[in-house]
Formats: structure tokens, C-alpha cells, sequence
């Protein structure tokens, strides 16, 4: 009886050692616990300083670094800026919205403040149907190409300035940031419900579906794109915004199931474009019902979700599969386009992607995962021509594999708490 009793306090011991590892996922999100790891330094075992000194590096090379090969920031005058697509030498509300983020989670305030002025003069349309949305992309000097919205880059704004609201407080005018987040968030849910019409602006969420639309205009509002789909900021909209607050709640949960329904079950690849039951979208051309471009991020949507909140283990379980099927086809080798059921599509090894699978690790309990965010340290921060999607990538994982991509907490009371 007692050998018995030693064999299974040893039992007991030896999976309690195994089941606390301290760089294992979360059972409760960051939002709770205020904990945030640092993977480079659990997995790696870099020293926190190291770490420090390569975001150092890569804010220095994009932001400040060489204008024809380095940066992607741009200053405009004494109090604006820009991020700029190299590639198509443009200006999109996605940079500009990660930007914002970037730069809030760094303590940048100076540089936030050039962005949202750049972004607030050229690109948010002040009337008409547009209203308080913006145009998705505009010359570098500011003319707009397509008053059109892509509807990512405003839920980017809204986080990211209810961050700026919470972090630094509220100044006068453009820079009372949580004011300039809830006109957004009011926009979003005020236009027409839905049209066909090309030349008639609607909701960036349809409200039945609540889901978020491709674009909020004609027939573009009939699909979503999976990596749009931001349940975290919902929940966290859900808790500060003036109104609206039991949608957002319902919008995060809708966004954990449409995830889980789109997500290819072998090989959890998702789709650029999907309908709202999570089919893959056909309806346009350029192969967006394949894994593409747009896809990539939704690796990040849901390993940050699950670090903030951790509602839903079957983001552990994606995550643990996105990492399983990239390791099948080579840690250092792996290409960027792929159908859902894994047929590579192009050779090409993309920085963005290799960041993107390293933010998986943080929600993964997957043997690789230390493999995977090695492979993001050892990457060159991107040079050249297709910098800025690379860039914008590689700079958003580095923060959040290092734990430096927080929630700044605008309230003590939540207006609407989602756990109820």
C-alpha cells in the first residue's frame, strides 16, 4: 500500500511538472490576469534586453531608416505622417491602422499623433454617405484613389485609439481619441443595412449575420474576409463603447464560431474570402477562396484572441494544426499560397507568414512551436520593394511574440461584460 501511495504522489508530481510549464498557454486571458509572455524569452531563452534591442531595431529600419529601401513611415511636414505600400506606392488604411497600433503599444506618441492627423485629413470622408468611414487608399499626397472603405483598417483605428485614450488620456479636437473611436464605431453601425447598389454605402457589419463585410458598399457587403474578424476588439467594444454594447458582445461570439467554420479541419487553413456561414467565396476572382495574402492573419486573430480572453480551446487546437501542417512542408522552406487542402501554390517564403505563425505559438501547445518562433527571430527585418506588408507583419508579431501587445484598459466597471 505504500509503495503504492509513493508511486502516485510521483504519478501525481511528474504530469503536474509537465501540465505548469510557465511558457504554456494561458487558462485565463490577459484581460484577467494582466500577464502577457514573452515566447523569445520562454522558449528562446533570450535575455529581455536582447529582445528590447531587436524591436528597437526593427522600429528604427521601418520607421527611420533608409527612404528608398528601409522605411515604411514617413513624415509629412511638422505634425504628419504617413505608412506607404511600396509596391503600389500608395497609402491604405491597413498600414495606417497598424501604424496606430504599433505605436501605441511602443509608447509612441508623437509618431501616433502624425498618423491619426495624416489619416484623419486625407483619409476619413467628414459627409455624405461616407461619413466618418475612409477611403481604403490615397496617393502619398493625400488625394484620395477609391473613397471606397476596407473594413479592417477602421476596426484597427478603434482599437488602436481607444488604446492611445487609455494610455495617454484625451487632448482637444482630433486627438480626443476615445471621441474619435466612438464616432467610427457609431458610423459603422448607421448607414444603410444592405444594398446591391454599387453607388449606395451601408454597414461594415451586416447586423442579421453580425459579421463584419468585405467592403460596406453594393454587393462587396455580402461576403466577409475571414481575417476581419476580430473577436477580441469586439469584446473589449463591448466594455467602453457609449452605445451598441450587447452587438459587440454578440459579434465576438459569432466571430469564434464563423472562425471555426471556415478553418479547414485538416489542415486549418482559412480562405482570403468566405460567405458568412464560412464557405469559401467564389463569387470573385483572383483565387481569394484559396489560402492567400489576407489569410495569413488570421493565425494572429485567433492566438491573440485566445492570449486576451481564452474562451475557446478550440483556438488552441487551430493553432496547433496551422503549425502541424507549416512544419510539414519545411520550418525554412514553406510557401505562401496554398489551396485549404494544403496544395502549395507559390515557393516563395514569406517574412510576413513566418511572422504570423510564430504569433500561433503563443495560443499552441504544439511540439514545434519553439521552432516557429526561432524562425521569426532569425529573420531579417524586410528591405526592398515589397517592405511593407513584410514589414508591417513582422513588426505586429515581433510585439506580440515578445508580449509587448497589450490591452490599455479604458475602464475599472466594463459597460457590458461578455462573460454574462
Amino acid at each position: 500500500m505504500k509503495l503504492k501511495c509513493i508511486l502516485l504522489f510521483v504519478f501525481i508530481y511528474s504530469f503536474s511538472a509537465f501540465a505548469i510549464k510557465p511558457d504554456s498557454v494561458p487558462s485565463k486571458g490577459a484581460y484577467y490576469t494582466g500577464k502577457y509572455p514573452d515566447l523569445f524569452v520562454t522558449l528562446l531563452n533570450k535575455n529581455p534586453q536582447e529582445v528590447k534591442n531587436k524591436i528597437k531595431a526593427a522600429v528604427n529600419q521601418l520607421f527611420y531608416g533608409n527612404d528608398s529601401t528601409q522605411r515604411v513611415y514617413y513624415p509629412v511636414g511638422s505634425d504628419m505622417a504617413y505608412i506607404e505600400d511600396i509596391n503600389n506606392n500608395d497609402v491604405r488604411t491597413e498600414g495606417m491602422s497598424y501604424g496606430l497600433m504599433i505605436t501605441v503599444q511602443l509608447n509612441m506618441k508623437k509618431e501616433f499623433d502624425r498618423l491619426w492627423k495624416w489619416a484623419k485629413t486625407y483619409m476619413q470622408i467628414p459627409r455624405g454617405q461616407h461619413a466618418n468611414y475612409f477611403a481604403w487608399h490615397c496617393r502619398t499626397d493625400g488625394s484620395i484613389i477609391d473613397s471606397n472603405s476596407a473594413s479592417d483598417g477602421e476596426q484597427w483605428f478603434v482599437m488602436a485609439l481607444f488604446f492611445a485614450s487609455a494610455r495617454w488620456g484625451n487632448g482637444q479636437g482630433i486627438y480626443n481619441y476615445k471621441a474619435e473611436a466612438q464616432k467610427i464605431l457609431d458610423a459603422m453601425l448607421n448607414k444603410k443595412e444592405t444594398s446591391d447598389n454599387e453607388s449606395v454605402v451601408t454597414n461594415m457589419f451586416n447586423k442579421k449575420e453580425k459579421e463584419v463585410v468585405f467592403v460596406p458598399v453594393g454587393i462587396a457587403d455580402d461576403f466577409t474576409d475571414p481575417s476581419y474578424h476580430l473577436p477580441h476588439y469586439y469584446e473589449l467594444w463591448a466594455r467602453w463603447a457609449d452605445t451598441n454594447n450587447t452587438f459587440w458582445c454578440s459579434a465576438a461570439s459569432v466571430s469564434r464560431m464563423f472562425l471555426k467554420k471556415v478553418a479547414n479541419p485538416i489542415t486549418g487553413l482559412t480562405p482570403d474570402y468566405a460567405t458568412f456561414n464560412g464557405k469559401p467565396f467564389t463569387g470573385w476572382g483572383g483565387g481569394h477562396n484559396d489560402f492567400r495574402y489576407d489569410a495569413w492573419r488570421v493565425a494572429m486573430n485567433v492566438a491573440i484572441d485566445y492570449e486576451w480572453f481564452a474562451k475557446d480551446k478550440w483556438e488552441v487546437q487551430e493553432c496547433n494544426k496551422l503549425l502541424n501542417f507549416f512544419y510539414s512542408k519545411g520550418i525554412r522552406k514553406y510557401g505562401n499560397l496554398f489551396t485549404l487542402e494544403g496544395n502549395q501554390l507559390s515557393d516563395e517564403h514569406s517574412v510576413g507568414l513566418v511572422a504570423m505563425n510564430a504569433v500561433a505559438s503563443l495560443a499552441s501547445t504544439n511540439k514545434y512551436r519553439k521552432d516557429f518562433v526561432e524562425e521569426l527571430w532569425n529573420t531579417n527585418i524586410p528591405t526592398g520593394h515589397y517592405r511593407y506588408y513584410d514589414g508591417m507583419l513582422y513588426l505586429l508579431g515581433m510585439l506580440q511574440v515578445s508580449g509587448n501587445f497589450r490591452i490599455y484598459d479604458l475602464s475599472v466597471k466594463p459597460v457590458q461584460d461578455c462573460s454574462n
